[in-house]
C-alpha cells in the first residue's frame, strides 16, 4: 500500500510502497477514505513524542470503512463505515472501568504508538472499545476532522469545562481545536471571545459564533482585553493552541473561580509555561487538563450534528491528496491556512 514515511525525525517524508496491515485478533484493518492533517502529526515529525518509532507512518485523525476483522471482535463487520478517537483504550484497567477511556493507562494512539492514518490502511486495537459507528449521511471528510481536534474540543468544552448557556468562554488559539470549541460553545449558549493573531481565522471564529475577536498583535495586554469585554473575565478559558504564552494568558483571562482548561499540547520548549500561581489561590481558579475523548461519549456529539446544532463542516479549509499531505504536514507550524486540512485522494 501507499504511505507517507517519516525516516528521519524533521527532515522530509516520503511517499513508498510498504506492506498492508494485519488485524489483531481484538483488531480491525480499516481502508482510510479521509484523514486530517493536524497540529499534533507536527510535533510526531518534530520527534516530540517518545513513543514514535522510526521509520513510522504518522496520522491520527481518520474515517474510512472496515477491511478486515480480528476473530474476537463482535461489534464490528467488514464493510462497516467508522471512525475512532485518537486515544485507543485497551478496555480492561481500572480507568477504562471506570469509563475514562481517555486517559487508558495502556492505552495506544495511531499514527504515535504505532502506524497511522497517512495511508491507504490502518490498524484500530480493542476495536469494540474503540470504533464509532458512522451514521450513513455523515461523510467521512467530516468525520476525519472528529476524532482530534472536534472530539477533543467537545469533552474540553462539555465534559470538563461544564460550559453553560450565557457564560463568557475565551479560546486562545483559532486553529482546528480552537476553531471546534468556539462553534461547540457557541452551541451550548455561551458567549464566545476568539482570540489568535491571524485576521483570516478570527473572522472565521466570528462566522461560527463568536461574539468578540482580539487579535493578540493588536492589544497591549490580552487577558486585560477579555477582562474588559466580559467586565470581570471569562467563565472559562481554553488554550487550544499549546503555547507558554497562550496558556498563560488564559489563567490570566480568568474571573474568580473560573476554569482553565489546557487542550493544546506543550512540548518542547513550552512544555513547562509559567502560571500566574497567586492569582490561581487567591480566585480559587481550576486548571484542567482534557485529553481526547471516549468512543462511547461520541453520541451526544453527533446527535447534535445530525439536528443542525453542530456543523463541523464548516471548519473544512481544504481537501487534498495524500502526496500534497507531505507539504501540508512539514509546514503546519507556519502555516495561515484557516481550517482543517483533510486529505482525501489515496
Amino acid at each position: 500500500m501507499k504511505a507517507v514515511v517519516i525516516e528521519q525525525f524533521s527532515s522530509l517524508p516520503t511517499i513508498q510502497e510498504v506492506q498492508e496491515p494485519t488485524p489483531a485478533a481484538h483488531g480491525v484493518v480499516i481502508k482510510v477514505e479521509a484523514t486530517g492533517v493536524c497540529r499534533s502529526d507536527w510535533h510526531c515529525w518534530q520527534g516530540h513524542d517518545t513513543d514514535v518509532v522510526l521509520p513510522h507512518v504518522p496520522g491520527h485523525e481518520f474515517a474510512g470503512v472496515i477491511a478486515e476483522v480480528g476473530k474476537d471482535v463482535t461489534r464490528f463487520k467488514v464493510g462497516d463505515r467508522v471512525t475512532v478517537p485518537f486515544i485507543n483504550a485497551c478496555g480492561g484497567c481500572p480507568e477504562c472501568h471506570s469509563g475514562n477511556h481517555q486517559v487508558c493507562g495502556n492505552q495506544t494512539q495511531p499514527g504515535f504508538t504505532h502506524w497511522g492514518s497517512f495511508a491507504e490502511y490502518t490498524t484500530v486495537d480493542q476495536a469494540d472499545v474503540n470504533l464509532v459507528a458512522m451514521p450513513e449521511d455523515l461523510e467521512f471528510t467530516t468525520a476525519a476532522s472528529l476524532g482530534c481536534r472536534f472530539a477533543t474540543s467537545f469533552r474540553a468544552v462539555v465534559d470538563q469545562g461544564k460550559v453553560s448557556a450565557g457564560q463568557w468562554v475565551a479560546v486562545h488559539g483559532c486553529g482546528g481545536v480552537g476553531l471546534s470549541a468556539v462553534m461547540i460553545a457557541n452551541a451550548l449558549g455561551a458567549n464566545v471571545i476568539a482570540i489568535d493573531i491571524d485576521p483570516g481565522k478570527l473572522e472565521l471564529a466570528k462566522s461560527l459564533g463568536a461574539v468578540a475577536q482580539i487579535n493578540a498583535k493588536q492589544v497591549a495586554d490580552v487577558a486585560e482585553a477579555v477582562i474588559e469585554i466580559t467586565k470581570g473575565g471569562a467563565h472559562v478559558s481554553l488554550d487550544a493552541l499549546g503555547h507558554s504564552i497562550t496558556a498563560f494568558n488564559s489563567v490570566r483571562s480568568l474571573r474568580k473561580l473560573g476554569k482553565h482548561i489546557q487542550v493544546g499540547l506543550l512540548l518542547a520548549d513550552h512544555a513547562a509555561p509559567p502560571m500566574p500561581m497567586a492569582k490561581v489561590i487567591a480566585d480559587e481558579l481550576e486548571i484542567i487538563g482534557s485529553h481526547g475523548m471516549q468512543a462511547y461519549r461520541y453520541d451526544a456529539m453527533i446527535q447534535m450534528m445530525m439536528s443542525g446544532k453542530l456543523q463541523p463542516e464548516k471548519l473544512l479549509g481544504r481537501t487534498i491528496s495524500l502526496e500534497q499531505s507531505i507539504d501540508a504536514l512539514v509546514t503546519m507550524d507556519s502555516s495561515t491556512q484557516a481550517g482543517v486540512t483533510v486529505v482525501t485522494q489515496f
